[in-house]
């Protein structure tokens, strides 16, 4: 059963007052002899026990219970080892050493270490290996002195048998610990202290030097009872029991930044040279020693990890200022920082630079959102990155705008701006991205990067060609597809796509790229005039039927051509159904004669065909329309761009392991 744990100041007036009855009668000594040995036999224990008491009931509560378990158990431990040489003290003319009361002395010190401990593990949620050496540093200097202060003095006045020397030099070592472990647990915190860490701190400080200092004094012949030194003890207590009731505040300790990191390492060294200094003059114990060169070996390997943490801050810091955080592209100032390297190589290795600005990525953004956005242009600079890999490198310059710097010359523009078009293009249903392209060769055109830079961007503005959505024919045709047969419009959406990553691959210039995605997209334009029940007819089609679907190509060129700048576009649908051999329509073009784009789009239309499912069929596997494509090779399609287009299914990763068809 949990006793009830009260909300105000009653647990921590108790020790407090009594503490200070004990203050006022030694500063005073009224009442006399009887009064002064009483306070000093009773009172003075009872502020002991009053707050071990109080750290017992704190630990009724749910957080650290076992650590204000054992504080309470260290206090009365001492306490009662002190009422027992009270009371022998009083019977006897000297007490033995060692006795019960030195068992209740020296009982303060394992709970502490352990309460200590658990408190570090409880309140502190991070940890860096900084942040560890700091602490074991502190602990082994402050050691070290504690060892050189008190411990040889102790030692000098050690006499008698083996159990009393071992008893009296357990005092000043484990009062030693005890101090190291209370700077230890400080610098663990990176020295940052709230009330509660405050009074833990002070509380077994104040009663460890207390203790020191008493010994010192015992050694030396100068205690005397009765002196503010009598007061230490308990006030240590009284600390201890009034951190119990302090709310502490959480804390995600690391290790400190800037110049504070060579406080700890720069102030232990200069103790542990004094400490040295000394012993080379007076000397020091052998322990004390030990724990000097031990503090400053760690010294030395906290001023090797501090070089360390600050190398890879650099290179972290060098990193991502030159690292698009969108893309994990190169930024523009990693793309300036390459141009310079390359102008400067750029007689023995010349150098292409593209820049790319996309088209349509505003209308994107207003329709899809910020968050669409972005995930779109980590799409596409991942595309390009993979596009341009093994010949040059791709940089996000900012907002829509990419670059890429590359091993080439003139002869190398036609393929770089190809596959950059592709890689940055992209359409569905409702969007339509593209980019326009500008380059500077180097050194050739530019010397410097500015005038590179500015070359480039001249080009690629002009390349640009604004137009007005509103004026644009093919969203209207596409949306004219798209309510007349959405599977239509999705098919002629999967052939754009392939259409244009083929002809990128097939090293065409940009314009017949974007010729190719164009074309795709509208090439079934013409079959909004072939009735649906012969669109959707389940079973083959008869003579007339065939006659009048063979009709869409021409349908579909009339329709283009109606609308201005698309004459391209329109003659390129018109022989998207020619055959290699002569024997498509609708005027039996044959090898060379039928367009290039019109040969690709023939291509990729019959692969999408295959690998969909249609009324009067199941879809095939991909392996299967590939090798479909392949036995046509020769007769229905260009062998070459068969291959080029399986080269480029493969490369965009669609078919996978898949692509091993001999």
């Amino acid at each position: 059963m949990r006793l009830p744990v009260p909300r105000a100041l009653g647990p921590r007036l108790v020790p407090v007052a009594l503490f200070m009855l004990v203050a006022v009668q030694i500063e005073t000594h009224f009442g006399g002899v009887g009064t002064t040995q009483f306070f000093s036999r009773w009172v003075y224990n009872a502020v002991g026990a009053s707050a071990a008491a109080c750290c017992v009931l704190r630990a009724t509560r749910d957080d650290d219970r076992v650590t204000w378990a054992l504080i309470g158990a260290a206090i009365a431990s001492w306490t009662a080892g002190n009422v027992y040489y009270t009371i022998a003290s009083a019977n006897l003319q000297v007490v033995p050493s060692p006795s019960f009361a030195d068992a209740g002395f020296l009982g303060v010190y394992p709970p502490a270490y352990v309460a200590l401990g658990l408190l570090v593990r409880n309140r502190v949620t991070r940890f860096t290996r900084s942040v560890w050496l700091d602490g074991v540093i502190a602990g082994l200097i402050v050691g070290a002195c504690a060892v050189a202060v008190v411990f040889d003095s102790v030692a000098a006045q050690a006499s008698g048998g083996l159990a009393p020397i071992a008893t009296n030099l357990a005092y000043p070592i484990a009062d030693a610990l005890l101090i190291a472990v209370v700077i230890a647990v400080l610098a663990l915190r990176s020295w940052s202290l709230d009330l509660s860490w405050l009074l833990i701190g002070a509380g077994f400080g104040v009663f460890a030097v207390s203790d020191s200092v008493y010994l010192l004094r015992v050694a030396n012949g100068s205690y005397e009872y009765g002196t503010w030194l009598d007061l230490g003890w308990l006030l240590g207590f009284v600390l201890l029991a009034n951190a119990a009731w302090v709310k502490p505040k959480a804390a995600d300790v690391s290790a400190f930044e800037g110049r504070r990191v060579f406080v700890v390492p720069g102030v232990v060294s200069v103790i542990g040279i004094a400490l040295v200094a000394y012993d080379r003059f007076e000397g020091l114990s052998i322990f004390a020693v030990a724990l000097v060169w031990l503090a400053l070996v760690f010294v030395v390997v906290r001023m090797m990890l501090t070089f360390e943490e600050h190398l890879a801050l650099v290179t972290t810091f060098r990193t991502r200022s030159v690292t698009d955080p969108l893309t994990g592209l190169g930024n523009r100032r990693g793309m300036l920082d390459r141009l310079d390297s390359a102008l400067a190589r750029a007689q023995t290795e010349p150098h292409l630079l593209l820049l790319l600005d996309l088209n349509g990525f505003k209308a994107y953004n207003d329709a899809f959102g910020h968050l669409a956005g972005d995930a779109l242009l980590r799409r596409l600079g991942q595309r390009l990155e993979s596009a341009v890999a093994g010949r040059g490198e791709a940089f996000r310059l900012g907002g829509d705008e990419f670059c890429v710097l590359m091993l080439g010359t003139h002869a190398d523009v036609p393929w770089a701006t190809a596959a950059a078009t592709a890689a940055l293009g992209e359409s569905s249903d409702g969007f339509d991205i593209g980019c326009a392209i500008g380059h500077a060769e180097l050194p050739f055109e530019a010397s410097s990067p500015d005038d590179a830079l500015r070359l480039a961007d001249n080009r690629m503005y002009a390349c640009k060609q604004p137009r007005d959505a509103g004026a644009d024919p093919r969203p209207v045709l596409l949306q004219a597809v798209r309510e007349r047969d959405r599977d239509l419009h999705h098919h002629t959406g999967n052939v754009a796509e392939l259409a244009a990553r083929t002809a990128a691959s097939a090293g065409l210039p940009a314009g017949d790229v974007n010729l190719a995605r164009f074309a795709a997209e509208l090439h079934d334009v013409g079959k909004l005039a072939i009735p649906e029940s012969i669109l959707q007819k389940p079973g083959p089609l008869d003579a007339g039927e065939w006659e009048l679907v063979r009709q869409h190509t021409m349908i579909g060129q009339r329709i283009i051509a109606a609308a201005p700048g698309l004459d391209a576009v329109a003659i390129t649908v018109r022989s998207s159904h020619e055959r290699w051999d002569g024997s498509g329509y609708p005027d039996g073009l044959a090898g060379e004669a039928i367009p290039v784009v019109s040969r690709i789009i023939a291509i990729c239309d019959a692969y999408e065909a295959m690998t969909a499912d249609r009324p009067y069929r199941a879809r095939m596997s991909n392996d299967q329309a590939l090798a479909e494509l392949r036995r046509n090779a020769g007769t229905q399609f260009d062998p070459q761009l068969v291959e080029t287009f399986v080269a480029a299914l493969a490369r965009t990763g669609e078919q996978g392991a898949a692509l091993s068809v001999a």
